[in-house]
């Protein structure tokens, strides 16, 4: 990505030009932290240090865009070793905090990013298991365009060192995402699927729709229902324990299909409070559930009412 691709026009005003900036900085911020409260801390601070930096000697600022990103993205490497931290007392799984997101086109920047594949639970799952740098890295290079030697200015490492790190990344991630995305279409037939077995502990009818290796995610964060505090592996072991779940879960849910992540997801409501977010990851060519991503931590569910 070069200085002039994408530049907004330039304006004296930095207010302006920061939400100029935000979409693109959210977008990078929240694929290296998975929390949209996280991500708006960084947000924060980085227009605290543009503000502050403008009322200095903003004229000195020949590339805001260059300048925002390095501020957000080494803001957002100090948040995640926050949030490792806070993840060590965490109670069970941790999953990125989901966030609803409309189909079309006419959303802020928050829907722009989060309908790409870039920031499906899929593969923020995935970056979960990279370290700090190569997460940046990666999401920089791989998602946002960036080339080697301006990422290496934005993070303080050698070309070389940035390289090593892409090369790390990106093996690691190719290794464990999917190579092709499921049809939406093929998506929300599954899910609804899935559901109407899950909810209605039809064992027979969760063992067609899942594949052999399936393997369950649960984050309640111990405020939530949530069905151990490691994955559940093997479509038996799965969907035998939905089945066991499924007669404690409240009745007269209310399911409501929308784009969660930019992916087809079900949100389950109770007396209109949301209960859970459902995430199925799939094998396309089995047309089966290869990963449940199950959020039921109500501190997780605020970007997904209404």
């Amino acid at each position: 990505m070069s200085d002039d691709d994408a530049q907004p026009a330039p304006t004296a005003d930095p207010t302006t030009t920061f939400l100029a900036h935000r979409e693109l900085l959210f977008s990078v911020v929240y694929a290296m932290l998975g929390s949209v409260a996280d991500t708006d801390d960084v947000l924060q601070e980085t227009w605290l240090a543009w503000a502050a930096r403008n009322h200095t000697d903003g004229a000195s600022i020949e590339n805001p865009r260059a300048y925002l990103t390095r501020v957000a993205v080494n803001q957002a490497l100090a948040q995640r070793a926050a949030l490792d931290r806070r993840r060590e007392s965490y109670v069970g799984q941790w999953l990125p905090e989901p966030v609803a997101t409309r189909p079309t086109d006419d959303g802020d920047g928050v829907d722009a990013v989060l309908r790409a594949e870039s920031s499906s639970m899929a593969l923020l799952v995935v970056l979960e298991t990279l370290t700090p740098a190569e997460r940046a890295v990666f999401v920089l290079h791989e998602v946002f365009g960036y080339p080697h030697t301006e990422i290496a200015a934005i993070i303080g490492r050698s070309p070389a060192a940035v390289r090593q790190l892409a090369h790390r990344a990106r093996e690691h991630v190719q290794a464990r995402r999917p190579r092709f995305q499921p049809d939406p279409r093929l998506q929300q037939q599954v899910t609804e699927r899935f559901l109407t077995a899950a909810l209605g502990g039809d064992l027979r009818g969760l063992l067609a729709v899942l594949a052999p290796e399936v393997t369950l995610w649960t984050d309640g964060g111990g405020k939530g229902p949530a069905t151990s505090l490691q994955p559940v592996h093997g479509r038996d072991e799965v969907a035998r324990l939905l089945v066991a779940i499924a007669a404690n879960v409240p009745a007269g849910l209310d399911i409501r299909y929308r784009p969660v992540n930019g992916d087809p997801a079900a949100i389950l409501f109770e007396r209109n409070v949301p209960f859970a977010v459902l995430v199925l990851d799939l094998d396309s060519e089995r047309k089966t559930v290869r990963r449940v991503f199950s959020v039921t931590n109500p501190d997780k569910l605020s970007r997904v009412g209404g």
